[in-house]
């Protein structure tokens, strides 16, 4: 049986806040620790990201499915998984919990509790990094649910990830919550305002072709596995196939 949606809601924000909270965090104190080395500061905020986010999905996930990310949620309403009305709703808890992490992150090292983030990361480079990494999250997560395994989403999602912030240029933001909530820190992990819009772009064209990659490969995907995202939270749309949501 679904969870009430409010409830849902209520999962999304708080697993996003301490997702931001997560990210901005451990790089602050990467930087702290690490003076000078970026390349260290870089593993230590990575590797408290992968393992962080396997335990946030663990948490959340029986409610809400563990989103954290509103192309997670709207790929999921394109495959059946949940309405598009419970969809465009995920979207502003998932934003707004991002926000709020990047607060608490900024009131636990003892900065000002808002700062807005001057590190400009929108490059072409930057931004096509960020079509290649949001698609293979999509397919990591998307794929792992078509065939049953997953149990497994929560430490693949994290070893993806952390393994992303290295092979991608822009380091992997991945989820225009996140990118939102990153300009509210000015410190390792943040990122100029002026940087956003190329970055939610290119997650927004890396969840397209992850729809059609989807479909290429599993083309017979239904609305019951989609139900099943990140992990099993509810019960699938009785008449998604029908295109009635």
């Amino acid at each position: 049986m679904s969870q009430p949606l409010p409830r849902r809601l209520l999962a999304e924000y708080v697993g996003s806040a301490f997702l931001a909270a997560l990210v901005i965090g451990s790089g602050i104190a990467a930087q702290r620790l690490s003076p000078g080395d970026v390349g260290l500061e870089l593993f230590e905020n990575a590797a408290a990201t992968g393992a962080g986010l396997f335990a946030i999905i663990l948490m959340f996930g029986p409610v809400s499915g563990g989103h954290f990310n509103p192309v997670v949620s709207f790929l999921d309403a394109s495959f059946g998984g949940m309405r598009w009305r419970e969809a465009t709703a995920y979207a502003p808890a998932q934003i707004a919990g991002c926000v709020t992490g990047a607060i608490v992150a900024n009131a636990m090292f003892a900065q000002a509790l808002v700062t807005i983030s001057t590190k400009h990361r929108a490059s072409s480079a930057h931004v096509f990094a960020e079509v290649v990494a949001t698609l293979g999250l999509m397919l990591v997560i998307f794929s792992l649910t078509r065939t049953k395994r997953g149990a497994t989403a929560p430490a693949a999602v994290g070893a993806y990830i952390g393994a992303a912030y290295f092979f991608t240029s822009s380091t992997s933001f991945a989820n225009p919550a996140i990118s939102v909530g990153r300009m509210f820190s000015n410190t390792f992990a943040g990122i100029a305002p002026a940087s956003v819009p190329g970055y939610v772009g290119a997650q927004i064209v890396g969840g397209f072709a992850a729809i059609a990659l989807l479909r290429a490969l599993y083309p017979d995907v239904t609305a019951a596995e989609a139900a099943e995202v990140v992990l099993p939270h509810g019960e699938a749309i009785p008449d998604a196939a029908s295109g009635v949501v």
